[in-house]
């Protein structure tokens, strides 16, 4: 009975990073964008965005 709550468990930690990591692959995305359009839309000397 052990082994089965350890297996469920693990199950569900795998499952749950799965669906952080695929989340932050989303945010990663977004801000990539957002980098790559502040090159592209920056005007003169100054950028568009503070850091």
């Amino acid at each position: 009975m052990g082994v089965v709550l350890l297996i469920l468990l693990l199950a569900l930690l795998f499952g749950g990073l799965g669906f952080a990591i695929h989340w932050l692959w989303f945010v990663a995305v977004v801000f990539a964008i957002a980098w790559v359009a502040g090159f592209a839309f920056r005007s003169g000397e100054g950028r568009w965005y503070r850091w």
